[in-house]
């Protein structure tokens, strides 16, 4: 089996201002913090001889390479990225940003925040936008339908609360 993959669909370019502060702290907490860190051990390991067998020199190289990686995406990935930091002006529609709450057929409901797809984090409720569940619901108003396919089944929610927070 070959290394090639199949590019990954190309994802939204949006992001909320905690999204982005967040990854903007992730960059420096890597660039300033941890990578001058391996790159001290990396070089305190190169001084004790024979590189080929020294664990401390070759995982800390090997580090390095898994630093620099994530710098340059999450670099280009924060160039390109829409930061939406107002709320929209029609707030009674999903859109980016609002936090839905959903009621199923056996009235359970469950609120979920749609965000970008560089934040999501289903243990907070975040879901991204290019979600299945997020899509279906986009432009939808409160006691809306929301029918959600998957490969094995068809699931039916309705909408009983759309609630915008104000962006800090």
């Amino acid at each position: 089996m070959g290394r090639w993959r199949p590019p990954r669909p190309k994802s939204s370019a949006y992001i909320t201002a905690a999204g982005a502060r967040a990854l903007t702290a992730e960059l420096r907490e890597l660039w300033k913090v941890e990578r001058p860190k391996v790159t001290e051990v990396v070089h305190e390991a190169a001084k004790n001889g024979d590189r080929s067998e020294n664990g401390d020199y070759i995982y800390g190289k090997k580090r390095l390479r898994e630093i620099d990686s994530r710098v340059r995406f999450l670099t280009k990935r924060l160039e390109s990225l829409t930061i939406v930091d107002r709320l929209p002006s029609d707030q009674s529609r999903v859109l980016f940003g609002a936090w839905v709450t959903l009621e199923d057929d056996d009235g359970v409901e469950r609120c979920y925040q749609i965000v970008g797809p560089d934040e999501f984090n289903i243990n907070e409720g975040k879901i991204s936008m290019d979600s299945p569940l997020a899509q279906a619901m986009l432009k939808k108003q409160v006691d809306d339908e929301v029918m959600v396919r998957s490969a094995d089944n068809e699931k039916n929610y309705y909408i009983s609360a759309i609630e915008y927070k104000p962006y800090d």
